[in-house]
């Protein structure tokens, strides 16, 4: 068995050790349940590849449990190793690229693992970028073909697909002008947009729902000065520094022998460092499609120093001995906390038996718990959000008309509750408490619904619990 396989077989089961080990999070939950029912052309976040996938495996399956909605994120990160390894070259060179890409936990341990659109959206970047390495040397259709074709799965992935795209552009009006007269490109680029059409047609009969959201995020707020440095430091820290240095390194090295590569590099690493100088939304694994391109460029420069056999066995054991104190944690509850520090990797199952015999829907008071929730409660029980910024849950789970709601709540009290539904409900009381992992997770009963429209906030709009959530899915 070659070196490359057994990399692409321990880490894969290491991934099912971490899937199995830990809840789903926040935004896995969030688009596990709301992607419950039909499947569709789109969705309020992403378009739907991840929510496919999540669905298509859980109905398969017949379960929602963490290890397997997580399943062909895992496997197609298997995939894209190999794929890394045949973009940097075959032998060492490709095998430290893969290497370094598994060990950069952006990459390893979130998107290799977790329920996000990043895991199709990297393995479509590399089937991308590998068919154009096999198309450019000569006239060969199949692979500018099979290159739009996988440029429109990453965008139909997630929108940042379309700033390596752009790289690529700018590669051939700069480097690779002679191809701007030929037909391919043009064809390629008539592919992707033929795949990507289903979100751009889910998008056209909502009111565009989707893209003015995303759109939205660049807006200016204040001026941020540091806010470049603070972004490539959070973005260095998601790679682990020692990597993000090297990656650098390796671009400015071979900027001259793979302009291909750094100018799909570039376009994320740069824009999102820009933006942030007026927009504070800007979260750190949005550059990683550029950063993703490096790696066959830091492959090559591991491959003739002595100590990177050394780096790379301290670099891993850092990272299992970490994700063991996280699924310990998780398990065990052993950290003496008066804050739950793994509530957000629990599933909130304990919900069910106290909530189910109740007989009343159930809700949350943000997206984010609201997935929780509906994880906890299983997916024969309908969880709506009450919050007019309830994301793809105003597409997927209509709320009640009337009667009684349970509302759960872990960060609010009684009199917040009160205050911020005193226009939905006659009144609201306390429901059962519910211990979840270390936390007394409270809940409260809306008493006599009154009104509810997601389009139009009540009186209470203003309170914390009907403004916008406090954070955004990736």
């Amino acid at each position: 068995m070659s070196s490359l396989a057994r990399l692409i077989l321990i880490t894969a089961a290491l991934r099912i050790a971490w899937a199995a080990g830990i809840g789903l999070g926040i935004d896995e939950s969030y688009m596990v349940a709301a992607g419950r029912g039909p499947l569709h052309l789109g969705y309020f976040d992403h378009p739907l590849v991840s929510w496919w996938l999540s669905r298509g495996i859980a109905d398969i399956m017949g379960s929602e449990s963490a290890v397997v909605v997580r399943l062909p994120f895992i496997a197609l990160f298997a995939v894209s190793t190999w794929m890394m390894a045949k973009l940097a070259g075959d032998g060492r060179t490709g095998l430290w690229a893969a290497i370094a890409f598994n060990l950069a936990p952006v990459f390893g341990v979130t998107t290799g693992t977790w329920v996000l659109p990043d895991g199709p959206l990297i393995a479509s970047l590399l089937a991308m970028t590998l068919c154009l390495q096999r198309a450019m040397p000569g006239n060969v259709w199949r692979w500018w073909l099979g290159a739009g074709a996988f440029a429109g799965l990453a965008m139909l992935s997630k929108y940042t697909a379309c700033l390596p795209i752009a790289g690529l552009g700018l590669y051939l009006l700069i480097w690779r002008r002679d191809w701007l007269t030929r037909p391919q490109p043009y064809a390629a680029a008539l592919v992707a947009a033929l795949v990507f059409s289903p979100t751009l047609i889910w998008n056209a009969e909502n009111n565009w729902a989707s893209l003015a959201f995303q759109g939205g995020r660049a807006a200016a707020a204040r001026l941020h000065p540091f806010g470049p440095l603070t972004t490539l430091g959070g973005e260095a820290l998601f790679l682990l520094p020692w990597i993000w240095a090297g990656l650098i390194w390796a671009a400015w090295t071979y900027r001259r022998t793979q302009p291909m590569l750094i100018c799909m590099a570039a376009p994320p690493i740069l824009l999102f460092a820009i933006l942030s100088i007026w927009s504070r939304q800007i979260l750190y694994h949005w550059a990683s499609p550029g950063y993703l391109m490096l790696f066959p460029l830091l492959g090559a420069w591991l491959v003739d120093r002595s100590w990177a056999p050394r780096a790379a066995r301290a670099t891993a054991a850092l990272i299992v001995v970490a994700l063991l104190v996280v699924i310990s944690e998780v398990q065990l509850n052993w950290l003496p906390l008066a804050n739950d520090p793994a509530l957000q990797a629990r599933d909130w199952t304990p919900l069910r038996a106290a909530l189910k015999p109740l007989g009343l829907p159930v809700a949350g008071t943000s997206w984010s718990d609201t997935g929780k929730i509906a994880i906890g409660m299983g997916p024969d029980a309908p969880v709506f959000c009450l919050n007019i910024d309830s994301r793809e849950f105003r597409f997927s789970t209509a709320p009640p008309t009337s009667g009684d709601v349970v509302i759960v709540a872990p960060r609010r009290t009684l009199a917040q509750m009160q205050f911020m539904y005193a226009n939905n409900f006659r009144t609201v009381e306390l429901g059962p408490l519910v211990r979840v992992g270390q936390t007394d997770m409270p809940t409260y009963i809306g008493r006599g619904l009154i009104a509810w429209t997601r389009e139009a906030p009540s009186a209470a709009s203003a309170s914390p619990a009907m403004s916008p959530a406090r954070s955004n899915p990736g």
